[in-house]
């Protein structure tokens, strides 16, 4: 059975930093993808940030591109999100969720599988 687990969600001031990271177990993790989606109440949820584990190619949101940052950890089955110069705009519920196929884009939530329960994060002055 795979379990996704996101961790590192808190508050922070604007232009502040958080990292997040994603583990899974009951998954070969070299060939997957992970994606970071994010979710206000009442919006749809909205994919920021994608990482092939294979290649390390990686893709962004317009909205994060150039503030975030995706990356891994192969050797402990570890993705992490490096969020700076946050605003108030990036308050959101963050997931984790992982998928078995590369794209040049971050899939609609439908087409994925494996989710977390969601961190939280929070920009307030």
């Amino acid at each position: 059975q795979v379990q996704v687990r996101e961790s590192g969600g808190g508050s922070v001031q604007p232009g502040g930093s958080l990292r997040l990271s994603c583990e899974a177990s009951g998954l070969v993790w070299s060939f997957y993808s992970v994606a970071w989606f994010r979710q206000v109440p009442g919006r749809e949820r909205e994919g920021v940030a994608s990482i092939y584990t294979a290649d390390n190619n990686s893709y962004y949101a317009a909205s994060v591109k150039g503030r975030f940052t995706v990356s891994q950890d192969r050797a402990n089955n570890k993705v992490y999100l490096q969020m700076d110069s946050l605003n108030f705009e990036d308050t959101a519920m963050y997931y984790c969720a992982i998928y078995s196929f590369k794209a040049g884009f971050i899939p609609r939530p439908q087409a994925i599988p494996y989710w977390g329960l969601g961190t939280q994060v929070t920009v307030s002055s």
